[in-house]
Formats: structure tokens, C-alpha cells, sequence
């Protein structure tokens, strides 16, 4: 059965091997502390810079997951006032627990499965939390809009949650200050690691709210974190395993080629895209083909979520339902590059034969 459910996904062909290699060289036991780990950081560390151009000035860290980053970030970044970009149950998430944290958190909301036109941020906003792939509708934000949002806000820190996107998206760090991603969806791995990516302005901002008597956390405040990541460590013992496994997915991306894994996106997007506009009954969710998700297709079934599933499944294809409320009305399906071409052909000749 091939998963194309958003996340957790389908586990990128290499992983069990490189699993296994962990255990045979007693990786999960390994001291945090050990030169050894130092080394496994390390090649993370310089393999991810190297597959999204991430420049040295930003530092990448660990955390237990990208929905930790939500919080974390709110924590050391934020005194009083954030605004976010919502159009899905994610983007929402991230506003919320603004507000939860006691922020005055603001938020300008679109219509599900739409997009964003002109965006007028409120001045004096400390952050502004913009989710680049939104995973429950397959809503995608253009670059061009998180740099005109940058322009309009210079003073602002751009916290951009890239969980459902990275590493087909090509980010302009000099417009951004944050991306973060958890590893269960484009990376191909199971959960339970969260990659924190985040620039000298971040920790500069932290440590100036911990002057000021705020709080921000403890062992993963940003300057902890920032710290020990410029040591190659982290401030606890960590998912050793993960991060280990991720480091060798990441140099089966370099060895593979990021341009090659990014067209293979587009070839696969538009195969699936084009099967469902020339559809009868089912239809890509997302109206507007600029504002469609390149990673996470979202299906309208006109009600026929359940036939659809079982009819993928009786394929080999196990596809993930709709999220929150549009379970029932929408198929979500992923498209990372765990998933060939061939997959995705197939994927689309299945398509063609469902009927109602």
C-alpha cells in the first residue's frame, strides 16, 4: 500500500535501511555528549544549509516537533503583539496559541481553500506568523507575497511554518527570519523531530526579552538552543535516532539533486491537477491555480470521500481524508518525494476510472 497521507506519509525508501544502520552501530545509545554526536549534528547541520541555501548567519536546531515551534516561538519573540495570515486549521493553530500565551494576537482570515490578495499588517506587530503551505485545505502562499509582506514590515520578525513544503520551496532567507518543518511529511521519516531554523535577529530578540524579566522558556529558550547548536549540541538528550536518519535522507536529497526533486514535484502536481479539472465528479479543492499546493493536493469529492478512499485502496493507493470539518467533503493527498513519478502516473490513470 502506497500512504499518500499528508503526514505522517509514506517513508522515503531509504529510511528502514538507514534505521537499521542506526541500531547495528548503537546510534539510540549514543551520549549527546559524545564527539560522535557532535559529528551527526554536524553533517545535518552543513547538508541542510547546503540542500535550502541556508545561510550561515541562521542557526538550526531541534525541537520534539514543528507544533513545539509554534509555541517556542511565540515565547521568546513575542512581548505583547503578533498577526498571522489564517486559511486553515494549522494557520489558525498558530494564531491561537498566541492568544492562549496571552498575546494580543491579531489575524486576517481568507476563505477556506482561497488565497490572500493585497495584505495590510497592522503596525508594531513584534511578529507576523505566515503558514507557507497550509496542510489541512492545500492552500500554498506565493513567495511574492511573504516579500511583500517583508517590505511593508521591515521591523517585524517573518515566522514562516513550511511543515507541509520543505524542501520543494525556495526560500529567500534575507526576507524571512524563521522556517521551521517537522520530518513526517517531505523529509519522509516518522515522527517526532522539529527542525528550527531562525536568524541572529531571533535570538537578539529573546535574550532582549529575558533582560526584561520575561519569561521564555527554559532548556528550550532560543538562546539555549542557539547555544548549544553552535557547539553541535543540543540542551537535552534528543531523538538521536531521528536526527541521525535525517541527516542521511538529506544526503540522499543532495546525492538525488534538489532541482530534480523540485521538477519531479511540479511533473507529479501537474499530472494530478490536470486528472482532476478534466474530472466528472471530483474536482482539486483550491480554486485558483496559483494558490494550489505543489505538496498537499486537496480533493472535493462531492460527498464521495468514503467510495473514493476505498476505491484508491482497492489500488494499492491509501489516501489521507479531509482535516476538521471537510473529513467527509475532501481527500488530501501528498506529494513528497517519497512518492516517484510512476506512483503519481498511476496515481492519475486511477483517478480517470473512478465514476459515480
Amino acid at each position: 500500500m502506497i500512504s499518500l497521507a499528508p503526514g505522517p506519509s509514506a517513508l522515503y525508501f531509504t529510511v528502514i535501511d538507514h534505521t537499521r544502520r542506526a541500531f547495528r552501530d548503537g546510534i539510540p545509545s549514543m551520549s549527546h555528549r559524545s564527539k560522535e554526536f557532535e559529528f551527526i549534528f554536524r553533517e545535518v547541520d552543513q547538508g541542510l544549509r547546503q540542500l535550502l541555501n541556508i545561510p550561515d548567519d541562521f542557526c538550526i536546531a531541534f525541537t520534539s516537533s514543528a507544533t513545539e515551534v509554534w509555541e517556542r516561538s511565540i515565547q521568546n519573540l513575542v512581548s505583547e503583539t503578533s498577526f498571522h495570515l489564517v486559511n486553515g486549521a494549522f494557520s489558525k493553530r498558530f494564531f491561537e496559541i498566541s492568544t492562549q500565551l496571552g498575546r494580543h494576537a491579531t489575524c486576517l482570515e481568507a476563505p477556506a481553500g482561497s488565497g490572500f490578495g493585497e495584505v495590510l499588517v497592522p503596525p508594531g506587530q513584534e511578529l507576523i506568523g505566515l503558514t507557507q503551505n497550509e496542510t489541512s485545505t492545500g492552500v500554498t502562499l506565493p513567495m511574492t507575497l511573504i516579500q511583500s509582506v517583508r517590505k511593508a514590515s521591515p521591523e517585524s520578525l517573518l515566522v514562516v511554518d513550511a511543515v507541509s513544503s520543505l524542501p520543494y520551496p525556495v526560500f529567500d532567507f534575507s526576507q524571512v527570519d524563521s522556517v521551521f518543518f517537522s520530518v513526517q511529511k517531505g523529509f519522509g521519516m516518522p515522527p517526532g523531530l522539529g527542525v528550527w531554523i531562525f536568524n541572529e535577529r531571533c535570538i537578539e530578540r529573546a535574550s532582549a526579552l529575558q533582560t526584561k524579566g520575561k519569561h521564555i522558556g527554559t532548556y528550550h529558550s532560543l538562546p539555549s538552543l542557539a547555544s548549544f547548536a553552535r557547539k553541535n549540541q543540543t540542551p537535552e538528550t534528543p531523538n538521536t535516532l531521528a536526527i541521525y536518519v535525517l541527516g542521511k535522507v538529506i544526503a540522499d536529497f543532495l546525492r538525488r539533486g534538489i532541482d530534480t526533486i523540485r521538477r519531479e514535484t511540479e511533473y507529479k502536481s501537474t499530472l494530478l491537477y490536470q486528472a482532476l479539472d478534466n474530472h466528472p465528479v471530483i474536482r482539486p479543492f483550491v480554486r485558483k491555480p496559483e494558490d494550489r499546493s505543489k505538496t498537499v493536493i486537496t480533493v472535493a469529492t462531492d460527498g464521495h470521500t468514503s467510495d473514493l478512499i476505498t476505491f484508491l485502496s482497492k489500488r494499492g493507493f491509501q489516501a489521507g481524508e479531509g482535516y476538521g470539518s471537510f473529513k467527509s467533503t475532501q481527500v488530501r493527498i501528498a506529494n513528497f518525494p517519497a512518492h516517484s513519478k510512476e506512483q503519481y502516473e498511476a496515481l492519475a490513470d486511477a483517478l480517470a476510472e473512478f465514476k459515480k
